[in-house]
């Protein structure tokens, strides 16, 4: 198995580069115990993506302690096969979808489901938090019906309104608030993804699950 690579991004950060997102969300984790346990002292906050994680430091001269730190880290870790299925460690969170997205007929053409079905498969598996981006609150969601794999819009909308949950490629995720995108829209829910308010501001958050639930089976207003 490869060994994690470690790269130095700038002067403050180090990112740790793996095989896949199961292993990136199997390092969030250690990384999450060994900070409770009150080691990893020179980390700030820690940002997981596809295939890494990058590790902020206090500062420039903390950094050689830092990666100190995390090669200590890493040389006891024993992460899960490339491949092998996404272990969850977070809550787990239902949200409530009205599936009236205006891509909803063009996703079940290009699946050869049909919208029922397209409902179902959406509905039927549970999805996981794998990392954020794009915006304040958005996360790619991964894990779902393989069968719900769509392209994105070769041309995205100019807008689309704050909570429309939509698909693309091998991911899920709902829109935190109104922006330009291309993924094909299924559906809308109101939960609110992101709130400054909130502790934590993000509803979602890596290695959680995520259960989409059709409102009008369950009576949402």
């Amino acid at each position: 198995m490869t060994a994690p690579a470690v790269h130095a991004c700038g002067d403050t950060a180090l990112l740790v580069e793996v095989a896949d997102l199961g292993q990136v969300l199997a390092l969030l984790e250690a990384v999450s115990d060994r900070r409770e346990a009150g080691a990893l002292t020179r980390l700030v906050d820690v940002v997981p993506a596809a295939r890494t994680l990058l590790l902020i430091g206090e500062g420039p001269p903390h950094l050689p302690a830092l990666r100190e730190q995390v090669r200590e880290l890493l040389d006891e870790w024993r992460p899960p096969a490339p491949g092998a299925p996404i272990a969850t460690h977070g809550p787990h969170v239902r949200i409530m979808v009205r599936y009236n997205g205006p891509d909803l007929d063009a996703v079940a053409s290009l699946t050869g489901l049909s919208v029922f079905e397209v409902v179902r498969a959406h509905t039927g598996t549970a999805w996981t938090v794998g990392f954020g981006g794009f915006a304040p609150g958005f996360s790619y969601l991964v894990g779902g019906d393989p069968r719900l794999r769509v392209p994105r819009h070769e041309e995205p909308r100019t807008r689309v309104p704050a909570g429309a949950v939509g698909l693309a490629g091998a991911f899920s995720g709902i829109y935190p608030r109104p922006s330009p995108g291309g993924w094909q829209i299924i559906g809308e829910t109101d939960a609110v993804l992101w709130d400054v308010g909130r502790e934590p501001p993000a509803l979602l958050r890596p290695g959680a699950t995520v259960e989409f639930v059709d409102a009008d089976g369950e009576g949402m207003p």
